[in-house]
């Protein structure tokens, strides 16, 4: 017997080896090509960063041209995140394989903090500490803003609550961006603005500078149609540079500084005046270095087509006299500063509906150049104190705005009377949060909740994206700002905001806030305990829970109470007592 085995034994391992040998023939046929044609075949696109990664295990010839800083890691970097690639020089040595694993960890962390703002800030502002998370991210802040554009550019109106945060976010990154950015320009010295405008050659004649701005002209207003925003004036895209430049219209500050630009370039020295109510160019028609005045110069109307005016018809356009010295040049920071005082003049007009983004963002520009302008720096206080974004576990915001009012007081103790009335109020809304207690209950019974058909604990299924969902709070209309019905396009909807709205938490672990119309019963039925138990987690982590009044099976008998937890909205505890934490789930109500 013994005998017969080993006779078998010897019988399979040519077999084997047989099987095998097709295999390493290959590998071995793999491997005698030209390094060229593997690296072609590698970066082909058909395979994944694992695959490389394996590849690169199987020997040292494909280790060798899978090695960190050659082509085939860089083209799997350029195939996955293609607009990264404008921020790398060609001629740098990049490590492609490390460069891939931070970007990669970066949109983890990316997609971690925009699901966590939509369970923590669903249903109100995010604070002023809300973006301490992204303040502390380790790694280039390129990947973490490339992430978020991801997310916006998810096709169709997928994941609109993502959406809605990530834009947030990465609003607040390039907020803090250019302000930052604005305070490094300031420090610098005046010497520095010079070179920002440039070192091109200047035309001297004063004939041949003439027939350039006339070919400007031409090309531009004639044949690119670029033109002043008179239909459309106080829009705020019309200062911003981008905007000009894709809508092709602005008010004459952006507009002049479009033209002073371009004419820079070609070669006439243009320069820019801060003149009253319309911003201006000059152009010089004096000898150079004589002695010169303010009738030395062609002023140009970029907002008017580039029309060239005399003093007199610059005075005829604003239709006043104004002195000479309105006719000076002014440098690059004075230009800026125009720039965000319009912003600001624009964030004042915004309606009451609004959430003031405009007039806050330029408010900390303009207090960046001038931190020392008390009117400004008392709006501010003002406008924090009206827009009452208060955070409920820390009151950074409150402190924020005594800070500001101690600022002021420091600065003008004039001001005494309007400093001491807001901190008056500050200090009350403060004691007013201390006292706060209880929870504010809302019956379906009710009279005024009489159109809010589905009940707290009930598994429904969203009719437009499919997803399963509890739902653990209720609204009669929506409660969301205006911002965040706007972002939603909720207006579209068949009854709009004027319906019940419930917050719902979703089986992938997300919050949302659901319209009616879009929730239909049917959502799986009753669920496992095992399923349950995320709900009933989240639910005792956020609010205090509650057992429902309803029948063995969970659903209510009467109609349930939605209970206001500690955000303020609407909010329900779904479920049995914590003693009932080993029971059927079908006995929770979810």
């Amino acid at each position: 017997m013994a005998a017969a085995a080993v006779d078998s034994a010897m019988e399979v391992v040519p077999a084997l080896a047989e099987e095998a040998a097709p295999e390493a023939a290959g590998l071995s046929c793999l491997v005698n090509l030209p390094g060229e044609v593997l690296e072609y075949i590698l970066c082909s696109g058909s395979l994944t960063a694992a695959d490389i990664g394996r590849v690169s295990s199987t020997c040292r010839r494909l280790r060798e041209l899978c090695q960190s800083s050659g082509k085939v890691w860089k083209e799997q970097f350029r195939v996955r995140w293609p607009s990264l690639m404008k921020h790398y020089s060609p001629t740098d040595y990049v490590n492609w394989l490390e460069e891939y694993k931070v970007r990669q960890k970066a949109g983890l962390e990316a997609r971690k903090i925009v699901a966590s703002f939509s369970k923590r800030f669903f249903s109100e502002h995010v604070p002023c500490n809300g973006f301490s998370d992204i303040e502390n991210l380790e790694g280039p802040e390129i990947f973490f803003e490339d992430e978020l554009v991801c997310i916006l550019n998810m096709e169709g109106r997928k994941a609109l609550t993502w959406k809605y945060y990530a834009k947030k976010i990465l609003y607040y990154l390039r907020q803090q961006k250019i302000l930052n950015n604005l305070k490094a320009f300031l420090q610098q010295p005046d010497d520095y603005e010079s070179y920002l405008e440039g070192e091109s050659s200047m035309i001297m004649e004063i004939e041949l500078q003439s027939q350039v701005l006339d070919a400007m002209n031409y090309v531009l207003y004639d044949q690119l149609k670029f033109k002043g925003n008179r239909m459309d004036y106080y829009n705020a895209l019309n200062l911003y540079m981008h905007q000009v430049l894709i809508r092709r219209t602005g008010i004459p500050i952006s507009m002049s500084l479009l033209y002073l630009t371009i004419a820079r370039q070609l070669g006439v020295p243009l320069e820019p005046v801060n003149f009253p109510s319309h911003f201006l160019l000059r152009w010089c028609q004096g000898a150079e270095g004589a002695s010169l005045d303010i009738f030395d110069y062609i002023y140009i109307d970029a907002f008017g087509k580039g029309k060239q005016l005399t003093v007199k018809e610059c005075e005829y356009l604003i239709g006043q006299h104004v002195t000479a010295a309105l006719y000076g040049v002014v440098n690059v920071k004075k230009v800026l500063q125009r720039m965000v005082g319009n912003l600001l003049s624009l964030g004042k007009r915004e309606g009451i509906d609004q959430s003031y983004q405009l007039l806050r963002d330029s408010l900390d520009l303009y207090l960046a150049m001038y931190p020392d302008q008390v009117q400004l720096l008392l709006l501010q206080a003002r406008l924090y104190f009206h827009l009452g974004i208060w955070p409920e576990k820390s009151f950074c915001l409150v402190l924020k705005v005594l800070d500001i009012l101690q600022h002021i007081q420091t600065l003008d103790p004039g001001q005494h009377g309007a400093v001491g009335y807001l901190v008056q109020h500050t200090l009350e809304h403060i004691e007013r949060k201390k006292e706060e207690v209880g929870v504010e209950v809302k019956l379906r019974s009710h009279e005024k909740h009489r159109d809010v058909c589905y009940s707290i604990g009930l598994i429904m299924k969203h009719k437009r994206y499919g997803y399963n969902c509890v739902i653990y709070g209720w609204d009669p209309t929506c409660m969301m700002g205006h911002e965040w019905i706007r972002n939603m396009n909720v207006h579209s909807l068949p009854h709009g905001h004027h319906q019940p709205f419930y917050n719902v938490l979703v089986e992938d672990g997300s919050c949302r806030y659901a319209a009616q119309e879009w929730l239909a019963g049917g959502g799986g039925g009753m669920v496992s305990w095992e399923t349950g138990r995320p709900v009933i987690t989240h639910i005792r982590t956020c609010w205090r829970c509650e057992p429902l009044v309803g029948s063995s099976h969970g659903l209510p008998r009467k109609p349930a109470a939605s209970i206001g937890g500690s955000w303020g909205r609407s909010a329900v505890c779904v479920g049995a007592p914590p003693s009932a934490d080993k029971t059927d789930g079908r006995k929770l109500g979810i």
